[in-house]
Parts: structure tokens; sequence; C-alpha cells
């Protein structure tokens, strides 16, 4: 298997943090891939996301006002409630119902980690960690802890595992496996849903503008009327990069509105 490219930005966090990262990975007796970088793309692209993350929200928490809220704090505002119905705030009222504002924290959290991290890759030298399958299975199986828990603590670990039987006591054994499966198939479902999309957007965008740069090049040194063909370097990857961040935001939208369905069910009271 090709080995991973490491991104100049991942050279610059491995150059920071490699040694506590060794030493940690050796109190785990676990051997990196590649001990000169022992932090991967997708982990130094997360902890740059976290860094600037911060960064953000402290500068946004400084500048908050009830009476003159700044253009910043209404989009994100925006985020949590609009018009469309369509904000975190408004799916949890909508689909859990009673005690729903517990979970704006969790559940905006993830989804603005899965935005952020979908849209990275328009930086030049980054990369979007969801693009690597392990970042998504993270998301998922918090995904997948918290529902779970919170359904237990609210109808108890026999009522809660009632819900697996199916209303038919005949055919409950069958439901049983089956209900099984599914709630496990989430995590399946979850995980390949966001990682393939973005991968290959990642890759169309990626590709697209390498080719249409060799293109310009190839039609630049055959004649110079070729370099009119500066459109196509131009063009084409800003659509794909359209594309890209469309495709960013439904993924991110899709992820988070399936977790809040899936914490809705698990809570709900006819449970």
């Amino acid at each position: 298997m090709k080995p991973e490219q490491v991104l100049p930005a991942t050279k610059v966090i491995n150059m920071l943090f490699a040694k506590p990262a060794l030493a940690l990975l050796g109190l785990l007796h676990i051997q990196p891939g590649d001990p000169q970088y022992p932090i991967p793309n997708y982990l130094a692209m997360e902890i740059i996301f976290f860094v600037v993350a911060a960064i953000f929200f402290l500068w946004l928490k400084a500048r908050m006002s009830a009476d003159r809220p700044g253009a910043t704090q209404q989009v994100m505002e925006l985020v949590l409630t609009n018009p469309m119905g369509i904000g975190i705030r408004d799916l949890l009222d909508d689909i859990v119902g009673h005690g729903a504002e517990k979970h704006v924290a969790i559940m905006g959290t993830i989804a603005l980690f899965i935005l952020g991290s979908n849209l990275m890759s328009l930086v030049p030298g980054f990369m979007s960690p969801t693009a690597d399958k392990v970042v998504p299975l993270g998301c998922a199986i918090i995904v997948f802890l918290y529902y779970n828990t919170l359904g237990i603590r609210r109808h108890g670990a026999g009522g809660y595992a009632k819900t697996l039987l199916g209303p038919v006591p005949a055919i409950s054994p069958i439901m049983f496996v089956v209900e099984t499966v599914s709630h496990f198939a989430r995590l399946l479902s979850l995980t390949v849903r966001l990682w393939a999309n973005m991968m290959v957007s990642e890759l169309i965008y990626v590709s697209f503008l390498g080719l249409s740069i060799g293109l310009y090049a190839f039609l630049g040194a055959k004649n110079p009327l070729g370099y009119i063909s500066v459109v196509v370097p131009v063009g084409i990857p800003l659509a794909l990069a359209f594309f890209h961040i469309f495709e960013a935001i439904l993924q991110a939208f899709i992820f988070t509105i399936l977790a809040i369905i899936y914490l809705g069910v698990a809570v709900a009271e006819e449970h």
C-alpha cells in the first residue's frame, strides 16, 4: 500500500508534538506507522481545527451582545435556530421535544466539527479529516454511545431492552436479533456515508485541479495563445469548490439530523 503523503502542516505539527506523541504511544505499547511523523495527517488537521475553533469562539464570546449582535454572532445564531427550521435547536425541538435544550451542546459541537472538518480541504495544503475513515467512525461512536446511554437512563436497562423485542411477542426473538444488528449498523451507516462522500468529493476536487493545471501548461507550451485557457484551471476548480462546499454542508446536515433522530427515538416517551 502506498504510504500517505505527509502534508506540510502535518510536518509542522509533528515538529511541535512528535516527542510527546511518541512517548504516549510508547506507554500504550503502540508502534506508529511512521516514527518520524507519528501524528498522521487527519489528526494534525484536527489539532489545527480545534486550535482555530478555540480562538474563534473565545473571540466571539468577547464580542457577544444581546442588544447589538454583530454579523458573526447573527450567523452563529442562525446555526442554532433559523426561519427555515433546520437549525440545531430547531431540529432538536421538533424531533426530541421536551428537554431538547440539554442536547444542544453535544449535537452542536458534532455538527460544527464535521462541517469545519469537511471544509478544511479548501485551504491549500490542508485535507478534510472526515475524508479519513477514522474521524467519521469516532463521531459515529460518540453518537452511538450518547443516545444509547440516554435511552437507558430514561427507561432503565430493562425498559430500553424491550424496544428491541418489537410489538409482537411471537416474533420477539427474531426482532431482538434484527433490532440489535440494526442499532450497530447505524455505526457503519454514519461512518461510511460521511467518509465516502467526503473522500470522493475531495478526490474529485484535487484530481480536476491537477488535470486543469496540466492542460493549461500543455496548451501554453504548444502555442502562446494556449495561455488563454487559463479559464480552465481557474473556472473548473472554482465550480468544483462550490460543489465541495455544498457537499460539506449537506453531509454535516445529514449526519446531524440522523444523530438527532436516533436520540429522539431512544428517549421517546412511548418507550
